[in-house]
């Protein structure tokens, strides 16, 4: 009920205060990059990025998180699928923030940014424009528009004419390799991406572009600089420390079939069936079924995303070539030769 009760008040202080557009902040005000760790679930693999508003003066300690979304929205999860969920901005209190952190066991690291007074102002009014409710929503876009990507183009905005100038420092990698960072080579989840990801995924991210993961920003802020009309070359970092620290834990030791081990046993299979074929002059219809289904249904995925979808590098996807959805016209086929 507290949490509650504080959630209620710090949504009205925050209209409120959008609606005045106006609040003065202390010298001691400290906006930071705050960068959180991976997490358990699919959505949660690749880490997340918010904003710190904190002056104690005013008893303000807040986070500005552009990765809230509705699971319960009408038609979520098929407008997740064509690339059209909206996420929005939301203020959440430090501790209740932190505290999820900490249950999920994943660790927060905060950037404390190096901004005059009038900069921190200007960032704050822009969290607020942003903050109004007909502001808030946009069209989610997992590489190009993402909890990462808006924080740093919003600091790129409001301390012109000044720039950031970045350490560019990170290895050259397609997306589909960073991808593959955060899910595992030999995972499932990674074997999913992998067909439905076409070649647009195989191309290399440049620096800016590959920011769209939190931890490549937080590598990236971490020498980056701020450089002004003389040239002058500021850390844009100050200070950095760790809110939430992730506790080594065992990892759990589980026994499913790899991707590579189950295609490589169902290639074995399938080159047994057609010798014993051969051999028996038999036809094994049960192998040809779930092969065509299998591959036919994950067709008719590829194609939905390919031809339907608005996410970026789900385009001029190759895999179709054996991933067919016409590959359930031969089930249909096997049957009715069943039935003659």
């Amino acid at each position: 009920m507290k949490k509650i009760f504080t959630s209620i008040c710090l949504f009205v202080v925050f209209i409120t205060f959008a609606n005045a557009q106006q609040i003065s902040l202390s010298e001691s005000t400290k906006f930071s990059l705050l960068t959180c760790g991976p997490g358990p679930l699919a959505y949660e693999k690749f880490g997340h990025t918010a904003i710190r508003v904190f002056d104690e003066s005013q008893d303000l300690d807040v986070i500005a998180n552009w990765g809230i979304f509705n699971f319960d929205q009408p038609g979520f999860y098929v407008k997740f699928v064509r690339g059209y969920t909206y996420y929005m901005l939301g203020i959440h209190e430090t501790s209740y923030f932190l505290e999820g952190y900490r249950i999920r066991n994943s660790s927060v690291t905060e950037q404390v940014l190096n901004l005059t007074q009038d900069e921190k102002q200007r960032l704050l009014d822009a969290i607020l424009v942003n903050y109004r409710p007909e502001n808030r929503e946009y069209l989610y876009n997992f590489v190009f528009d993402n909890c990462a990507t808006r924080p740093h183009e919003l600091l790129v905005r409001v301390i012109k004419p000044k720039r950031v100038e970045l350490t560019n420092g990170i290895e050259p990698k397609t997306f589909r390799d960073w991808v593959r960072e955060y899910t595992g080579k030999h995972s499932w989840l990674q074997f999913g991406i992998d067909l439905v990801f076409g070649k647009e995924a195989d191309k290399i991210a440049t620096p800016l572009h590959a920011m769209f993961l939190p931890e490549v920003l937080y590598r990236e802020y971490k020498d980056a600089k701020i450089i002004d009309e003389s040239a002058e070359r500021i850390p844009l970092v100050s200070a950095e420390s760790i809110l939430v620290k992730a506790k080594n834990e065992p990892k759990e030791i589980t026994f499913y079939p790899l991707p590579f081990i189950t295609t490589l046993l169902l290639f074995i299979v399938g080159i047994l069936i057609t010798y014993f074929e051969n051999k028996k002059k038999k036809h094994y219809r049960a192998f040809d079924v779930v092969l065509f289904s299998l591959t036919g249904i994950a067709g008719l995925i590829i194609f939905y995303l390919a031809v339907f979808s608005i996410h970026p590098l789900v385009k001029s996807n190759y895999n179709l070539l054996w991933c067919n959805p016409l590959n359930l016209l031969a089930v249909v086929f096997i049957f009715v030769k069943k039935a003659d």
